[in-house]
């Protein structure tokens, strides 16, 4: 696995932060998917539900509750040789106000070897107001492993009539096929994020985004498929022969799912969670 990152946030004296590891392996056997190895530490479990569907499933959880500054939580999974699984959340993570100079930083790390096919599909981020969160993905897949990975985010409770005036979000994706960069992206807000995101040319007003990748053989055959499932505020290119990059914007949380759940469901021959479907 990768070393641990070295730039973890630095607590506050005297203030709880929370802290949490997964480190979870995968091996093939006669029997299909199974665990090799699993540890997970501090505010970080994982759950193995049987729910039928295709491979393993593994929802994690967050026991903290949510996330604020100077926490600090990551996963490390390798998907072994020939093996499939699908990794999900629980439910919505929620970035809860920070103090001045902390933030929560979220550093997972995925490893698919030869013909490992994995699906990433954590539910979205919530960004409070006051949220200073930081998030990034590294992917290192072999030349015929497959990867489908989702991450959405929404800007506030609109429900609640929140705004994002103040708030802080980082993200950084990065995916390496044998050991080629193949697609990096990184996206940095601070301040008065809902005045951004209003910006006409930049997100129209969404409230909401998700950004989907989908590495396979199959690729170009799902992409006309993918488009005409999407809103008018998403789209999806090819940007290599075996990979569709998409990109949603959504008005609030509750329109980016009704959009991304079919998209989901099409990419997963409707093997989606459970924790998706409510």
């Amino acid at each position: 696995m990768p070393p641990e990152p070295q730039d973890s946030p630095t607590p506050v004296p005297g203030q709880p932060r929370a802290r949490g590891r997964i480190a979870l392996s995968l091996c093939r056997s006669a029997r299909g998917t199974e665990i090799a190895r699993l540890h997970h530490s501090g505010a970080m479990k994982a759950l193995f539900p049987r729910e039928g569907g295709t491979g393993l499933r593994a929802v994690l959880i967050n026991t903290a509750g949510g996330v604020t500054g100077g926490d600090s939580l990551g996963c490390r999974i390798r998907a072994g040789a020939g093996t499939s699984a699908t990794i999900t959340t629980q439910g919505a993570e929620r970035a809860y106000r920070a103090l001045p100079g902390q933030s929560a930083m979220v550093d997972n790390r995925l490893r698919l070897d030869a013909g490992a096919r994995l699906r990433w599909l954590p539910q979205e981020t919530i960004l409070f107001r006051g949220a200073s969160f930081r998030r990034r993905l590294l992917v290192e897949m072999a030349e015929d492993a497959a990867l489908l990975l989702a991450e959405p985010v929404v800007f506030g409770r609109a429900a609640m009539g929140e705004r994002l005036e103040e708030a802080a979000f980082e993200d950084r994706l990065e995916i390496r096929r044998n050991g080629r960069l193949i697609w990096l992206e990184s996206l940095r807000m601070h301040g008065d994020i809902a005045a951004r995101l209003a910006r006409r040319y930049l997100a129209g007003g969404a409230g909401a985004m998700a950004g989907l990748v989908y590495v396979a053989p199959d690729a170009p055959l799902q992409l006309e498929r993918l488009r005409a499932l999407l809103p008018e505020t998403a789209g999806a290119s090819m940007p290599a022969p075996d990979m569709v990059i998409l990109r949603l914007l959504a008005r609030d949380g509750y329109l980016m799912r009704r959009a991304l759940i079919p998209i989901l469901a099409l990419l997963t021959d409707d093997d989606l969670p459970r924790s998706w479907a409510r």
